[in-house]
């Protein structure tokens, strides 16, 4: 029985080690704000933190994520006011916002490493498929949440 933390909690799950992480979390923990998108680790939608760096993981077995600290977007702050959360609602930057939470959590991974990203450091990174076509707004929210980030700091 694999044992995780999950934003900041223990938790043991009764699988398959072989389970990809990304159905314990939805199906076994009740955790839906992680999303399935493609199944193949490409698009995004499954991003999450894995000691803190983006993880896709719609193909990582849990067994992977075993003594690792799991941060899920419910995770990501308490109340919504993550500076990368903040800047989303400020800009309206989602269109439909089904990819969002991958999105969020890739932005935030990245400003975490690079918190004054340039565009070219967005454009590398971030490489999570929207298909509403979102990237001029993702590009915005992120520059807006650096800056949210260092009048927090100041």
């Amino acid at each position: 029985m694999p044992m995780l933390s999950i934003n900041g909690e223990t938790v043991d799950v009764d699988v398959d080690p072989s389970t990809p992480l990304l159905w314990v979390l939805r199906d076994h923990l009740d955790m839906t704000g992680t999303k399935y998108g493609c199944g193949i680790a490409q698009c995004g939608a499954c991003t999450i933190h894995m000691d803190g760096v983006a993880t896709r993981c719609c193909v990582l077995p849990v067994s992977a994520a075993t003594g690792k600290k799991i941060t899920t977007i419910e995770g990501l702050s308490a109340n919504g006011d993550h500076p990368v959360q903040r800047a989303w609602v400020e800009l309206d930057t989602p269109q439909c916002g089904y990819c969002q939470p991958g999105m969020i959590m890739a932005a935030a991974a990245l400003l975490s490493e690079t918190p004054q990203p340039t565009d070219k450091d967005i454009d590398q990174r971030i490489t999570n498929i929207c298909r509403c076509g979102t990237f001029a707004r993702v590009r915005q929210g992120i520059h807006r949440a650096a800056e949210l980030a260092t009048e927090v700091k100041a």
